[in-house]
């Protein structure tokens, strides 16, 4: 499964049950901090801009988690005016209760766009929730699991020319141990990749982006449909075959207001491992719903985002999404559909290139609801 996002490191762990007093009082210090270094990197004539901020979180699941995240925004030839600004975030956690991230993710665009590299690196230990397969998992505290993995996504694409691309997306996922409840959920559904495992896949995708910027983008679409085999001559223990289409939006309705729209279908068949499920929830689908709440092989969500300028750096959005999991695509029913909603505020860490610091606050069917601080727009 490809996710290119800007930090998309799943930080719902510790932020998801944080206690908002402390949440609010890691945001304004961040806040602060950032707008310093942003007038900074305004002000500079060249075009490398780097950004570093410290995160300090609480939570009931993570203890105290402290770390570093960096951004850096860049022009591979300077000359170039048509390729959009490339990119790099790193990303550093650890918890006291010994939980560990490192993640680096990007997108990088030569010369006239005539190939862009997208890439994911990242390392984690990390305690996660399951709930059981299917969209009717019941509705209880879930059970703990923890798992170890390495994951690489380089994703090379081809410009053909009027904004269309060919890509070759290449995934490696290697889940070093998983530890859970003997006798449980994964044992009594006999879930797959519960024990150590590896998948690597090749695939092909096809892309058209006209979108007028890379970060927080106010006209233009996006489409795209890609496809990844996961099999023997690759190494791969589970043999499978993933499929996504992702089709966005972006409309510049009055004075710098934009309404962001997305369809998403994750869908796949054959034999599919625990950590490449389909999973509904996370900080950019379905916010308010802890990622993985509901899993399958299949799952779509389509989501609406209204985004409008308020002071200076500071903006606000409002948010809607509805979606569901389904073992096969005919499982999708009407009167299964799980809905969310929300809103946030946004600080411009980089007003020339529209880079956001988000933070969200999410909410779900059930007791469902969550918050997030992420670098970047959720899509």
């Amino acid at each position: 499964m490809i996710k290119i996002k800007y930090i998309s490191i799943p930080l719902r762990n510790f932020l998801q049950s944080m206690r908002l007093p402390a949440y609010i009082a890691l945001c304004i210090s961040i806040f602060c901090s950032s707008q310093t270094l942003a007038q900074q990197a305004d002000s500079l004539k060249s075009k490398k801009q780097i950004i570093v901020l410290p995160v300090v979180a609480k939570s009931i699941e993570t203890s105290w988690s402290f770390g570093i995240a960096a951004s850096a925004t860049f022009h591979l030839l300077r000359e170039d005016t048509i390729a959009r600004t490339s990119n790099i975030q790193a990303l550093s956690l650890y918890s006291l209760k010994r939980q560990f991230i490192v993640a680096i993710t990007g997108a990088q665009y030569f010369k006239r766009e005539s190939y862009i590299l997208y890439e994911q690196f990242s390392y984690s230990y990390f305690p996660d929730k399951f709930w059981g397969l299917g969209k009717h998992s019941p509705d209880t505290a879930g059970e703990f699991y923890t798992f170890r993995q390495y994951y690489i996504t380089p994703h090379l694409m081809r410009n053909l020319g009027s904004d269309l691309y060919v890509g070759i997306p290449l995934e490696i996922q290697k889940v070093l141990e998983v530890d859970y409840k003997k006798g449980g959920d994964f044992d009594k559904q006999n879930v797959a990749g519960r024990r150590p495992y590896l998948i690597s896949g090749l695939g092909l995708s096809f892309t058209f982006d006209d979108r007028n910027n890379a970060f927080s983008p106010d006209r233009g679409n996006f489409a795209q449909l890609y496809f990844n085999h996961f099999g023997r001559y690759l190494g791969s223990d589970y043999v499978y075959t993933n499929y996504v289409v992702d089709l966005r939006k972006y409309i510049r309705i009055y004075d710098r207001q934009v309404l962001a729209l997305q369809a998403y279908s994750f869908n796949n068949t054959g034999n599919v491992p625990l950590r490449s499920l389909a999973s509904l929830g996370g900080n950019n689908s379905m916010r308010g719903y802890y990622d993985g709440r509901y899993r399958d092989r299949n799952q779509f969500t389509i989501q609406a985002e209204y985004r409008v300028p308020v002071y200076r750096r500071f903006g606000a959005v409002v948010f809607g999404s509805f979606g569901d999991v389904g073992h096969f695509m005919t499982d999708y029913t009407f009167n299964s559909l799980k809905y969310s909603y929300g809103g946030g505020l946004r600080f411009a860490l980089n007003k020339k290139e529209k880079l956001n610091l988000r933070l969200d606050y999410g909410i779900g069917g059930g007791r469902n609801h969550g918050l997030y601080l992420q670098i970047g727009e959720a899509f």
